[in-house]
């Protein structure tokens, strides 16, 4: 696949989530990812409100990171997201319910979200997949896409098992074949890596090091 990087740069939600961060850095972000020509910016929902320039999305978390929140909890931070301004909400699933086999759970927490986020705003659904099985994966996607989720993105860049990998944003495009969109997030610090995900299906993807990404070096972070 050859891309521009100003093609690359439309895939990208230029990220920062680490909790340290200030106001002070979600403004330079969003200087830096408008320069950049990025598709949005992700913060924390405490960062929000925020301004961007026209034609720099705004999106947020929810149940970040561990997903291990009440769905009513999920939809009432996400609720407040879009009410403060967010595009897009990106949500996390319970993990020990996916691996537990309990896809009904996870529909109707996804769907709590849903509720939460009408169309036209776009909510995503991360599935921790460094830390599935591979059933549990596709389980996890079937139930997002019941559930009336835009997207499926692998990981929130938290998680000790990693970050995305060509496998997993593969089953994932597989698994929603084009109906939904697949965000890969976690660990891509290079521009083949980022390009790697893309040729595995990946429409959307998370970056932190966005610049060194785009430059062809190597990305420092954890995101």
């Amino acid at each position: 696949m050859t891309l521009t990087r100003a093609e690359l740069a439309r895939y990208v939600d230029h990220t920062l989530l680490k909790p340290e961060s200030t106001p002070a850095d979600v403004a330079a972000l969003i200087e830096e990812g408008a320069a950049l020509g990025v598709f949005s910016v992700c913060v924390s929902p405490s960062m929000l409100p925020v301004s961007t320039p026209e034609g720099l999305a705004v999106a947020t978390v929810c149940g970040f990171p561990s997903g291990k929140h009440h769905s009513a909890v999920k939809a009432a931070e996400a609720a407040l997201s879009i009410e403060q301004g967010a595009d897009e909400v990106d949500m996390v699933i319970d993990v020990a319910a996916a691996l537990g086999g309990d896809f009904d759970a996870v529909q109707a927490d996804i769907a709590a979200v849903r509720a939460a986020v009408p169309a036209p705003r776009v909510l995503k659904v991360i599935i921790e997949s460094a830390a599935l099985t591979d059933e549990a994966i596709v389980g996890a996607c079937r139930a997002a896409e019941a559930a009336g989720a835009d997207f499926v993105k692998t990981s929130t860049g938290f998680h000790p098992a990693g970050g995305a990998s060509v496998h997993a944003v593969t089953l994932m495009a597989q698994t929603v074949g084009g109906r939904l969109g697949v965000k890969a997030s976690g660990g891509i610090r290079t521009w083949d890596a980022a390009v790697a995900m893309i040729e595995a299906g990946a429409t959307r993807l998370g970056l932190s090091g966005t610049a060194a990404v785009l430059d062809g070096s190597e990305a420092t972070g954890t995101y």
